[in-house]
């Protein structure tokens, strides 16, 4: 589908795309959408949020979402969470507290500068008397270093401290970022959200987009998107989350794009992402913010000590990846949809841009797979597999 194509289908309603297949974009008043996260609600309801506003970077991004009802036929009107003129709001991750409460946590940035991004956390509330509208209270910075960035869920450790994955986006001296010496970290709560701590984890240049997942009792393994477009790499804790192994590289391609991990209900481990990487393209751009228009003089960052970041890999497919030795291998890889996924621009309007990117998965009580992605960064497509998807003859990705 072309631009245009895209915007007039963009109502929520759901349709059949195939036996065990529904399909839907979800309605949004902005030129561009990204980042979606899916979270499911008590009463069965569905809630994605995401970023919407004219390109990545500009400080008319906003965080949006929508609810799907239990049984609809189609998703609920948009509604915009956050609003800040001078900051690019961008990542929403849904967390519900151990408490009940719902948490909106999201990053804030001005302009292309990842390094000087701040994370904001507000509680997020839904209109009993119109389940459709959920809101968003004021909100506040988090009390961590600038250049800490979200996208994946927190994690709950035994002793009750909350655990908030985090990449720190960091800068060279008198050099503007360009992911060359991003790491990973998490961020440690033991007052339910009030302060913070950061940890950082041992020789992770280049490890962004932490997802961690429970293995099993007091196991965690938690996957890396890579700065260097090379493979997911994994990280694994034996005690908890209280402590984190050095990353090491699986045997799923990454193309410097966002992935997500769950552990479904029958203990194996399911992925989404794109599974290419640098070495199967030749596609590159310059850098992740090109497109801004905003030059402050200062030059791209130096990649000695840290690596040197590869923009611009194809995001395309979207692939499910099955694992059930713990996400050390994944040889399951069910094709979600294929295209020729060109990124070497983030505009959302002249039909250039082709990335089906940033996935996000859910598994509901039923079995039900719930899945979201961007779009040719024009929409947030969302997918709902029946009971028995991994069954269902879904293509393996070549």
């Amino acid at each position: 589908m072309n631009p245009e194509e895209i915007a007039s289908n963009m109502n929520g309603v759901l349709q059949s795309a195939s036996a065990g297949r529904d399909e839907a974009l979800l309605p949004s008043p902005m030129i561009q959408n990204h980042a979606a996260f899916l979270h499911l609600l008590e009463d069965g309801a569905l809630v994605c949020a995401w970023f919407g506003g004219t390109l990545e970077g500009k400080s008319d991004i906003s965080i949006f979402a929508s609810v799907l009802a239990k049984g609809a036929a189609g998703w609920g009107p948009p509604q915009r969470l956050s609003v800040d003129p001078a900051h690019s709001e961008q990542n929403p991750v849904l967390f519900k507290a151990p408490d009940g409460r719902l948490w909106l946590f999201h990053t804030s940035q001005p302009s292309g500068n990842q390094d000087e991004c701040r994370i904001r956390v507000a509680e997020l509330r839904r209109d009993t008397a119109d389940p459709l509208t959920v809101t968003a209270a004021e909100g506040r910075y988090l009390d961590l270093p600038r250049g800490c960035f979200v996208r994946a869920p927190l994690v709950v450790r035994d002793d009750g401290a909350w655990l908030l994955p985090i990449f720190r986006c960091v800068q060279r001296p008198g050099q503007k970022w360009n992911g060359s010496h991003d790491t990973a970290a998490v961020g440690i709560s033991l007052d339910q959200g009030v302060a913070w701590q950061l940890e950082d984890l041992c020789q992770s240049i280049g490890c962004v987009h932490m997802s961690p997942v429970s293995v099993d009792e007091g196991r965690l393994a938690a996957f890396f998107r890579r700065r260097q477009a090379d493979w997911v790499y994994r990280t694994q804790s034996v005690d908890g989350g209280r402590s984190w192994s050095v990353p090491h590289a699986t045997d799923v391609p990454n193309n410097n794009s966002s992935i997500a991990a769950v552990r479904l209900a029958d203990g194996r481990i399911a992925m989404i992402c794109n599974p290419v990487n640098a070495a199967k393209s030749a596609d590159r751009r310059a850098s992740l913010y090109d497109e801004l228009g905003e030059d402050d003089g200062r030059p791209d960052a130096d990649p000695t000590g840290g690596s040197a970041p590869i923009w611009g890999v194809p995001r395309a497919p979207v692939a499910l990846c099955l694992s059930d030795d713990g996400g050390k291998t994944f040889p399951v890889r069910l094709l979600i949809e294929d295209g020729p996924g060109t990124c070497l621009s983030n505009d959302s309007t002249d039909g250039r841009n082709k990335e089906m990117s940033y996935p996000w998965l859910l598994e509901g009580p039923d079995g039900t797979m719930h899945l979201a992605y961007t779009y040719h960064r024009r929409a947030i497509k969302y997918v709902r597999l029946a009971p028995g998807w991994d069954s269902a003859g879904i293509r393996s990705v070549s």
